[in-house]
């Protein structure tokens, strides 16, 4: 569709559209309902004009005029949309009713500041200065508006330092946001267990705010690695990181975040907002701060999430990646990080400064599985025989969603797991019993899976669910009688004792 122009009040329906140019008229809105997608518009015209999510994703790549209003609806409970902004081209737009569960993604740059008026209007300025203004909805918990803690945005991952980590140079070691392009640092060339000099070609530095909604590897907060955690000396003083930067053990880079113990290596939630700095030399390099063997910057494609002062450099165009231009192998496989994860872990009768214990939660192993209907019922199994739990359909249900609990293996397990999805239970075999017989359901073990179910796991014949996923029925069950949906549940849990039981059930659209 090359444009889509809107005089009057318009609703679009469930569906994906890709459009070049979104014309909203003063006075007019265009309403996305229920699902609806636009995907690669270039421009979206509504000054005077507003466009209304209404439980729908709105990803867009291009211009917005100034002075249009983006508007979350929640009429209906536990409603959540999703916006995507991917350009800096736009001005003066004012994002109404945002509240948690939706999702504001901002690609193309990390937040700078969050400014709280305390008044449900919060303007979030970008490092390269667009400001955006959002009005939040009211809390129906506290009667107050939401605030800038609440918000969910998604800002590419952080691999970075904190201000006053020391790198090592020639000269000594220097502190990070004193580091310029031009500079020497010295790198550890572990192939030939020599160290070599790197010269700095870029450095760059953005503002973090911390979003203590999420889970702790996700909301930002800093790792704090306490003086000795590692060995004697090692660090000389409390290393400050991000939780995605890596730590270098026998010649592997390992995301710190994996090595949380929360005793000597924890997430330092008394830092709710900070600066962050990158320092890249000519290659991908290990280097050494406050004592410790960490990682240089690698340009992933994030690169403009980052001001830069001082000198100007030559960029490359092309991103880096990890498999092709890292300065050592990343390695994330429990197989080695788990028994580093205890080693260090035991360092903590050595260190005065470790943290108590934290106290573990106990688990939970039931799933609490039940169905949602299409019409919004829901069913409780009337019998279950080991791995088999069955439903009584009521007439014309044409599509279900299976809701269970679900946690993270890394919460449930441990940080050194490298799994943090969203696990609810394993469905393998799916039989929809009527008057007619027995018939398979299949769709959730197809490559082009329904909503809520993960990809395919190495598993054949299961496919695992995230707690939410969308069962298509449809003409299994046209005749609109009475019928008995059979799960398979090959492994479920354990779960944290946290985890929610009374997830958001989406709108479910029948094509």
């Amino acid at each position: 569709m090359n444009g889509l122009n809107v005089n009057g009040d318009v609703i679009m329906p469930s569906g994906t559209s890709q459009v070049s140019t979104v014309t909203i008229t003063s006075g007019s809105s265009l309403t996305m309902q229920g699902g609806a997608t636009f995907t690669n518009s270039s421009t979206l015209n509504g000054a005077g004009g507003t466009l209304i999510l209404d439980n729908a994703i709105f990803n867009f790549t291009g211009n917005v005029q100034s002075g249009t209003v983006i508007k979350f609806d929640h009429t209906s409970k536990n409603q959540s949309n999703s916006l995507t902004l991917g350009s800096d081209q736009y001005r003066n737009v004012t994002i109404e009713n945002y509240a948690p569960g939706d999702t504001l993604t901002m690609n193309y740059d990390n937040i700078k500041t969050f400014t709280d008026d305390g008044t449900g209007k919060i303007k979030v300025v970008t490092n390269n200065g667009v400001t955006l203004t959002l009005n939040t909805a009211i809390n129906p918990d506290t009667g107050k508006y939401f605030t800038a803690a609440d918000f969910s945005y998604k800002a590419g991952t952080i691999t970075c330092f904190l201000a006053g980590s020391m790198i090592r140079t020639p000269d000594g070691d220097v502190a990070v946001e004193n580091i310029q392009i031009g500079d020497q640092v010295i790198a550890f060339d572990w192939k030939n267990n020599r160290n070599i000099l790197r010269s700095v070609v870029w450095v760059g530095t953005a503002r973090a705010v911390v979003r203590p909604h999420l889970a702790d590897d996700e909301a930002g907060w800093p790792v704090r690695v306490l003086k000795d955690a590692v060995a004697n000396g090692v660090p000389y003083k409390d290393m400050l990181i991000t939780a995605e930067h890596c730590l270098f053990f026998e010649d592997r880079f390992v995301p710190v975040r994996m090595l949380v113990n929360g005793r000597t290596i924890f997430y330092d939630k008394s830092i709710l907002s900070y600066d962050y700095y990158h320092v890249e030399t000519e290659l991908h390099s290990v280097i050494t701060a406050d004592g410790m063997l960490t990682e240089s910057y690698l340009d992933t494609g994030n690169r403009s999430s980052f001001r830069q002062d001082g000198k100007v450099a030559s960029l490359r165009s092309a991103a880096r990646s990890w498999q092709d231009d890292a300065g050592a192998p990343l390695c994330v496989d429990r197989s080695f990080v788990q028994p580093l994860f205890h080693v260090l872990e035991h360092r903590e009768k050595s260190i005065t400064q470790a943290l108590p214990a934290p106290e573990k939660a106990a688990l939970v192993h039931d799933a609490d599985l039940r169905l949602v209907t299409d019409k919004g019922a829901t069913l409780r199994p009337v019998r279950r025989r080991d791995e088999q739990y069955s439903f009584m359909l009521p007439s014309g249900t044409q599509a279900v969603r299976i809701l269970s609990r679900a946690s993270r293996p890394a919460d449930v397990i441990g940080p050194f797991v490298d799994d943090r999805r969203q696990m609810g239970v394993a469905v393998g075999d799916v039989t929809l019993i009527t008057a007619k017989g027995q018939q398979a359901v299949t769709t959730h073990l197809q490559e082009d899976k329904p909503e809520g179910w993960h990809a395919d796991m190495g598993w054949a014949g299961v496919a695992w669910t995230n707690g939410n996923a969308l069962l298509p029925l449809g003409a299994l069950h046209a005749e609109g009688n009475m019928a008995i949906l059979s799960l398979s549940i090959r492994a479920a849990g354990p779960y944290l004792p946290a985890a929610d039981t009374t997830q958001a059930v989406r709108s479910i659209s029948i094509a």
